[in-house]
C-alpha cells in the first residue's frame, strides 16, 4: 500500500493506495466512525457496483449505513442536489465531529465535500474515490464545488478531507471511458512539471490501462504525490502554483459549457483535447515547439482519446467557445490567466493572452 502525506497546514492527512480499501474500510477509518451510523452519499452507479461492499464493511464492524443514492452524471452537481443532500444529512443528525463518506467520482466527492463545508460550519468527510480521475486529481485537495448556469465549479468552498482511500480494484469495474477519461489527469503531471513521468506514460501507459496492477498503483501514488506537493505550497491556489494543475481546463471547460455539461463530451474528455489545445495554442506562439504539441496528441490518440476539436461537431465558432471563458472562476481584474507550455514538463501561467488571440485559434482548430 503507498501513503502519501497531504501537508495541508491547518488539516493535514493522508490518501491510501491500494487494492482492497473498501473492504477493509472501518479499520482504515478507525478513530473517525464515532456513531453506529455512518451516511454515505453516492449514485445509482456506485452503489450498484461497490454498495454491498460498503455495506458489509461497515455492518460487520457494527456500523449501520444510511444512504443517500443520487443520479450519475455532472447534473447532480447543482444547487437542487446540495440543499437536498444538506436538508438529508440535517435530518441524519450529523454532527460537526462526525464523518460523512464520499463513495463515487468526483462529482460526489464535489458535492459531499461541499455539502460537509456548510453543514453546521463545517463538518468532517472522507473520501472514497471510485474512478481513475477522482483518485489521481479531485478527492485531493480539497477543492469542492457545484456547477451553475453560469459555468462550472463556479460556487464552493475549500475544505479538505480526513482521509482518501484510493481502493484500486474498483478500476476493474470502471467503463473504459472512464478509465481514459481519468488517465488524461494523470498525463497532466507529466506535462505540468514532469518530464520523465510523460515518458512513463509513454512507455507504461497502455499497459496500465490494460490493467496492470503495480502500474496502475504507481501511477496514483505518483500523481497523487504530485498533487500534494503542490497543495501543500499553495492550498488556496494564492501563489499561482496551484494554478498549474488547471492545464487544459480553461479550454475543457468551455467545451464542456459547450455541449451542456452533458454526456457528449466528460470532464476528463474535456481535460485531454483541452491539454492539447494548450499545447497547440502555445506552439502557435511559438513558445513550445510544434513537434512537442504533436507528440502530446498522438500520445493522448494512441490510448483513444480525442485529440481534434473539429471531431466534436459542436454548432460553434471560436469566439463562441471563448466567450464561455469569461465565467472561469479563474478571472482577475478582468484578465484570464491561461496554463501554457514552454515543452513537455514546462507549464507556466500566462497573463498576457487576448480572448481574441484564442478565439482565432479556436476558429481554426474547429475548422480541422
Amino acid at each position: 500500500m503507498a501513503v502519501i502525506p497531504v501537508d495541508v497546514a491547518a488539516r493535514p492527512y493522508e490518501v491510501r493506495v491500494a487494492a482492497g480499501l473498501l473492504a477493509e474500510l472501518v479499520p482504515h477509518c478507525r478513530g473517525r466512525l464515532r456513531k453506529r451510523t455512518v451516511p454515505i452519499v453516492t449514485d445509482r452507479n456506485v452503489h450498484a457496483a461497490w454498495g454491498d461492499v460498503v455495506e458489509a464493511a461497515l455492518r460487520d464492524s457494527g456500523h449501520e449505513p444510511h444512504w443517500r443514492i443520487l443520479p450519475p452524471g455532472e447534473a447532480t452537481k447543482s444547487w437542487d442536489e446540495l440543499a437536498a443532500t444538506v436538508n438529508w444529512l440535517l435530518a441524519q443528525e450529523v454532527e460537526r465531529g462526525d464523518h460523512i463518506l464520499a463513495l463515487g467520482g468526483g462529482v460526489i466527492g464535489d458535492l459531499t465535500g461541499f455539502a460537509a463545508a456548510i453543514v453546521k460550519r463545517g463538518c468532517q468527510f472522507i473520501q472514497l474515490p471510485t474512478t481513475l480521475l477522482a483518485q489521481v486529481d479531485s478527492s485531493v485537495g480539497g477543492k469542492t464545488a457545484i456547477n451553475t448556469p453560469a459555468g462550472k465549479n463556479l460556487v464552493g468552498a475549500f475544505h479538505q478531507p480526513s482521509l482518501v482511500l484510493a481502493d484500486l480494484a474498483v478500476l476493474d469495474t470502471l467503463p473504459e471511458r472512464e478509465l481514459l477519461a481519468g488517465y488524461a489527469e494523470v498525463v497532466k503531471y507529466g506535462l505540468i512539471a514532469d518530464a520523465g513521468f510523460f515518458s512513463w506514460c509513454d512507455t507504461n501507459g497502455a499497459e496500465m490501462l490494460a490493467g496492470d496492477q503495480s502500474l496502475r498503483e504507481y501511477a496514483v501514488a505518483h500523481s497523487v504525490a504530485h498533487k500534494a506537493r503542490i497543495v501543500a505550497e499553495d492550498e488556496r491556489e494564492t501563489s499561482g502554483k496551484r494554478a498549474l494543475l488547471n492545464l487544459g481546463h480553461t479550454f475543457g471547460h468551455a467545451l464542456e459549457a459547450e455541449t451542456g455539461f452533458s454526456n457528449q463530451l466528460i470532464h476528463g474528455e474535456a481535460v485531454a483535447l483541452g491539454m492539447v489545445l494548450a499545447a497547440r495554442f502555445s506552439a502557435s506562439l511559438e513558445l513550445m515547439p510544434k513537434s512537442s504539441a504533436d507528440h502530446i496528441a498522438d500520445h493522448f490518440a494512441s490510448v483513444g482519446l480525442t485529440v481534434r476539436l473539429s471531431e466534436l461537431g459542436l454548432d460553434c465558432d471560436g469566439q463562441a467557445l471563448a466567450a464561455h471563458m469569461l465565467h472561469d472562476k479563474k478571472m482577475d481584474a478582468g484578465q484570464l490567466p491561461f496554463v501554457l507550455m514552454k515543452g513537455i514538463g514546462a507549464a507556466f501561467i500566462a497573463k498576457d493572452v487576448e480572448l481574441s488571440q484564442v478565439a482565432q485559434f479556436l476558429d481554426r482548430e474547429l475548422a480541422g
